[in-house]
C-alpha cells in the first residue's frame, strides 16, 4: 500500500486536497471517484526516510487532538458513520504522526473494534479519560455530546498548564541568563581587569580581592561545576522516577511557601473539573474518581483521592473524606457536600473548577508581581556587586593621584 497526495473539486466546484492509502493509483481514483471528487492532481507521495525513527517524528499536540476531537464531535452529530469521519479526518490532519495514528484507529474500528478501544491502544495521545468517555459515550448513545465536553476539558486543562508554565519560565530565564552573565563576566573579564591590577603594586581592596579569587576558583574549576551539574540532574532525574523519590520531592513541593499553596489549588482545580466532566458523562463515580486520581499529577494528591475512593466504596459520601485532608479547603468540601444532597454535583464540581481556574490565574499574577522586584534585585545585586568591587582600585588610584 502506498500513499497517495491528491487535489480535487467537489460537485459544487469546492476546492479539496488531502492524503489516501490506496495499492496503486487506479485503485485511488476509484476511492476518490466514488467521494464524488473530480481530480486534478493525484501523485505518489514519496517515502519519509525517518518514519521508522520515532524521536524523528512530530509529537501530537493538544491543539491537534482539540481540533480532532470538535471536528469529529460535528461530524457524528451531522449524522455521519464512525469510519468515513475517521477517513476525512486523518486526510485532512497535517501531523503525520496523528495521521498515521487515525488511520490505524479507522482500521480498528472497521474490524469491529469499538472507538474506545482503538483509541486505547494509543494510550500516549489518547489518555485513560479520554477512553472511558469515548465508552460512555458509546453506550448512552451521546458520544458526540462527550467529545465536544472533551474539547472544552482538554482546552481548559491547557490554558491551566500554560499559566503554570508561564510563571515558571519568567524566573527561571532571568536566572539563567544572570547566571551566564556572572560566568562570563568571571572567566574573560575579571583576568583582564586583574592582570591591569598587578602592575599598580598595591594591595586590592577587600572586595575586589573576592571577586578576584572567586574568578580564579572558577576559571580553574568550571570544568568541574559542570560536569558536577550534569551529575546532579541525572542523579535527581533518577531519583525523580522512584516511587519513594516522587512521593518525596511532591510532598516537598506540596510545602513550599509560594508555590506549595499554588500547586493545591492546581489540584483542586484539575481534581473538580475532570471529576465533573465523568461524573456529567455517565461514568460511575469510583471508577471516575480512580482516573481522576491518576491525572492529578502529583503522588500526595493521587493517595488522598485514592483514600477518599476507598472511604467512598464503603458507603461514606464524597465530602466526608476529602474534608478529612490539608489539600481540599473548607470551602471546596461543602459545595461537594451541597452538590451531592441536590443530586447537581457535576454542576457544583464545574462551579468550583472555574472559581479555581480564576484563583490560579490570580496566583500566578500576584506571584510574578513579586518576583519581578527581588529578580531585579538580584541583577542588579550579583552583577552590580561584581561591577563596583573592579572598579573599586581605579577609583583609589584616581583619589591618590587628586
Amino acid at each position: 500500500m502506498s500513499i497517495y497526495v491528491w487535489a480535487g473539486k467537489t460537485k459544487k466546484g469546492r476546492s479539496l486536497k488531502g492524503e489516501l492509502e490506496a495499492a496503486d493509483e487506479r485503485i485511488a481514483r476509484i476511492q476518490l471517484k466514488k467521494r464524488n471528487i473530480e481530480v486534478t492532481k493525484l501523485k505518489q507521495k514519496p517515502k519519509d526516510l525517518f518514519e521508522n525513527i520515532s524521536f524523528m517524528q512530530p509529537k501530537v499536540t493538544n491543539k491537534d487532538l482539540v481540533i480532532f476531537t470538535r471536528q469529529f464531535s460535528t461530524m457524528i452529530d451531522a449524522g455521519l458513520p464512525l469510519v468515513q469521519g475517521l477517513n476525512i479526518l486523518g486526510e485532512q490532519t497535517e501531523n503525520k504522526t496523528f495521521r498515521n495514528m487515525l488511520k490505524q484507529i479507522t482500521k480498528d474500528v472497521e474490524g469491529g473494534s469499538t472507538l474506545a478501544d482503538a483509541l486505547g491502544k494509543h494510550p500516549k495521545v489518547f489518555d485513560s479519560l479520554f477512553v472511558n468517555l469515548v465508552a460512555a459515550g458509546e453506550v448512552g448513545g451521546i458520544l458526540d455530546t462527550i467529545l465536544q465536553r472533551l474539547a472544552a476539558y482538554i482546552e481548559k486543562a491547557e490554558k491551566l498548564k500554560s499559566q503554570i508554565k508561564g510563571a515558571m519560565t519568567y524566573p527561571i530565564v532571568v536566572v539563567g541568563i544572570a547566571v551566564i552573565v556572572i560566568a562570563v563576566i568571571m572567566i574573560f573579564v575579571i583576568p583582564v581587569f586583574q592582570d591591569m591590577f598587578s602592575s599598580f603594586g598595591k594591595a586590592l581592596p577587600v572586595p575586589t580581592q573576592v571577586v578576584v579569587s572567586m574568578s580564579e576558583f572558577v576559571k580553574g574549576n568550571i570544568h568541574y561545576m559542570i560536569g558536577g551539574l550534569i551529575v546532579f540532574v541525572w542523579a535527581f532525574r533518577r531519583y525523580r522516577r522512584t516511587s519513594s523519590g516522587k512521593r518525596n520531592i511532591d510532598s516537598i513541593l506540596l510545602k513550599l511557601p509560594i508555590f506549595g499553596e499554588l500547586i493545591k489549588k492546581v489540584a483542586v482545580a484539575r481534581f473538580t473539573r475532570t471529576l465533573g466532566t465523568m461524573v456529567s458523562s455517565g461514568v460511575p463515580i469510583l471508577d471516575a474518581l480512580e482516573i481522576t486520581a491518576k491525572t492529578a499529577g502529583n503522588v500526595i494528591v493521587e493517595e488522598v483521592i485514592f483514600d477518599a475512593r476507598s472511604s467512598i466504596a464503603e458507603g461514606q459520601t464524597i465530602a466526608e473524606p476529602l474534608s478529612e485532608t490539608d489539600i481540599f479547603p473548607g470551602m471546596v468540601t461543602q459545595m461537594i457536600s451541597v452538590g451531592e444532597s441536590t443530586g447537581a454535583l457535576d454542576a457544583m464540581l464545574e462551579k468550583i473548577a472555574d472559581f479555581y481556574d480564576d484563583e490560579v490565574d490570580a496566583t500566578v499574577s500576584a506571584m510574578t508581581s513579586m518576583l519581578e522586584p527581588l529578580l531585579m534585585l538580584f541583577l542588579g545585586g550579583s552583577i552590580g556587586g561584581l561591577v563596583v568591587a573592579m572598579y573599586l582600585p581605579i577609583f583609589q588610584m584616581a583619589a591618590a593621584m587628586g
